[in-house]
């Protein structure tokens, strides 16, 4: 017998009221589906956070399911549609049989040696196959995520991390995950996926490399002393010189560095690099302070950010991954509140990117404070980029 399918569905109502936008999503999913649910995922502009424990009740209830994970967003995807500024709920369902689905929720517990992850469920295999893949969303101001892509990546190496920390509010407290019934305002949600689906990741930085990559010579933390054994201010100012009039307002605007993820790798591409901002300069020492803890030896290079670059790179990603076999029959889109009409000329951007390359296939997501997804293979927190969970049915 041949083995039974994944499905998907996604709706996205701009209702103004929860009853009525709850409704309308539920509905059109359930209908699309037309089959159990056995993950869904649910994002809310904070128009509704009022009304989020009305949200996580009905959906449980109402899906059948409390694999029902989902968090508040400054704007909020559906389809090929960014809800910018607008009360709107994006609801995502997941037919999966012969699949594993161990959702938890996860908090950092101080301790007397600093800190740990806690939370995880006993049903998780002791070893995790090759192709695991993982969802999460979490609340950015109590879970430090980056503790956990370190501990993954140290411990199941290779298994993609996928998801974005939730926002529309820039104080603690404020944010809203949800958990099955339960509405949470800490911590993250981590929901373990291995089965009968397989789940590509696509992550576009948005940036392209300028000048030639350096080699640090000497650093503390954050803070790059010297590049090529030259003050690091020095050799941004030299590239500077080189680069067209365009460019030059870009790294005016802002620079970003790019640090190469695998310093074994001998042909780099842009996709190589987990590109963080310049965020300070000492002029005196000619030192920069950037969004990122690095050591003498790394190899980086200098990136900008504009939507041509942002546009091309995601663009070129899903081109890649259709002439690897890709064939997506759904996605998630975690894209970063900095991107949608802050970023491009034109609205709903990514969302229509997907569309595009893929066809009208079920998409949800939602515009996060900080994004996660894997570069060269390790995965990473992000900023102004677009993370995508590609789904597509596993192998035979």
């Amino acid at each position: 017998m041949p083995k039974p399918q994944p499905k998907f569905a996604a709706a996205l109502s701009v209702r103004d009221t929860t009853e009525d936008a709850l409704a309308e999503v539920i509905r059109q999913a359930l209908d699309d589906l037309a089959a159990p649910v056995d993950l869904a995922m649910v994002f809310l502009s904070p128009h509704h956070a009022q009304h989020v424990e009305t949200v996580a009740k009905e959906l449980t209830r109402l899906l059948g399911t409390s694999n029902v994970i989902g968090c508040t967003g400054e704007s909020i995807i559906g389809e090929s549609r960014e809800a910018e500024d607008t009360p709107a709920i994006s609801l995502w369902l997941a037919h999966l049989p012969e699949t594993t689905i161990v959702p938890m929720h996860l908090e950092f517990q101080r301790t007397a040696d600093g800190g740990s992850i806690v939370g995880w469920s006993d049903q998780l295999p002791n070893t995790w196959p090759a192709d695991a893949a993982s969802l999460v969303l979490a609340e950015p101001f109590s879970f430090p995520t980056d503790l956990l892509l370190e501990r993954i990546n140290e411990d199941h190496p290779g298994m993609p991390v996928i998801g974005g920390m939730s926002s529309g509010s820039y104080q603690p407290g404020e944010n809203r995950l949800i958990m099955g019934d339960k509405v949470l305002e800490s911590g993250g949600v981590f929901v373990y996926v291995q089965g009968n689906v397989r789940i590509r990741s696509v992550v576009s930085q948005g940036c392209r490399p300028i000048g030639d990559p350096f080699v640090i010579t000497k650093a503390e933390r954050n803070v790059v002393y010297e590049l090529g054994g030259h003050p690091a201010l020095q050799q941004v100012e030299a590239i500077f010189k080189t680069l067209p009039v365009k460019d030059q307002q870009l790294v005016s605007r802002g620079l970003h560095i790019g640090r190469v993820v695998d310093e074994y790798q001998s042909d780099r591409s842009q996709g190589d690099f987990i590109v963080r901002n310049v965020v300070g300069i000492e002029k005196e020492s000619g030192a920069l302070m950037i969004g990122d803890y690095v050591k003498p030896g790394q190899t980086v290079q200098f990136h900008v950010r504009d939507e041509f670059s942002a546009s091309a790179e995601l663009k070129q990603l899903f081109a890649e991954l259709k002439k690897d076999g890709c064939q997506a029959a759904s996605v998630l889109t975690f894209t970063c509140n900095g991107r949608g009409t802050k970023l491009f000329s034109q609205p709903h951007h990514d969302a229509t990117c997907v569309t595009n390359a893929f066809g009208k296939i079920p998409n949800a997501g939602f515009f996060a404070a900080g994004e996660i997804g894997p570069v060269a293979g390790r995965n990473f927190l992000h900023g102004f980029t677009a993370s995508v969970a590609v789904m597509e049915a596993s192998a035979e």
